[in-house]
């Protein structure tokens, strides 16, 4: 199992405020908040930050087919999440730095987050 797998299907993401995309009926689907979450842990994990580079990870990189449960998005529906949800995405940081201190696989010092986000104990 991935740790992006793990950690998205442990947390309850309604609880962190991220926006729940509908679409136009005749447009494309709506897509789980929590893919989405993957694909951007993962790319974070993997150090893929941008929508292209990672719309290319989900079609050529099994590990992310799996992940993703073959589903594939495009480069504009992730960007599209990243920018819709960028106070989810900080309080996702803050419990993912949480979740690594409580069983001691970080120090706790500062960890800058994605360029938006500094973490670390006050």
């Amino acid at each position: 199992m991935c740790f992006a797998d793990v950690f998205v299907e442990l947390i309850d993401i309604s609880k962190l405020d991220f926006a729940i995309n509908t679409f136009k009926i005749e447009g494309r689907p709506s897509s789980n908040s929590k893919v989405f979450l993957k694909i951007y842990l993962y790319g974070y994990l993997n150090g893929v930050r941008s929508g292209r580079d990672l719309e290319k990870e989900s079609l050529r990189n099994v590990e992310m087919q799996w992940l993703l449960e073959d589903i594939s998005s495009n480069y504009h529906s992730i960007t599209d999440f990243t920018k819709n949800n960028q106070i989810a995405s900080k309080n996702t940081f803050k419990l993912f730095v949480s979740f690594l201190e409580g069983p001691d696989l970080m120090s706790g010092e500062t960890i800058p987050i994605d360029g938006f986000l500094e973490v670390g104990k006050t």
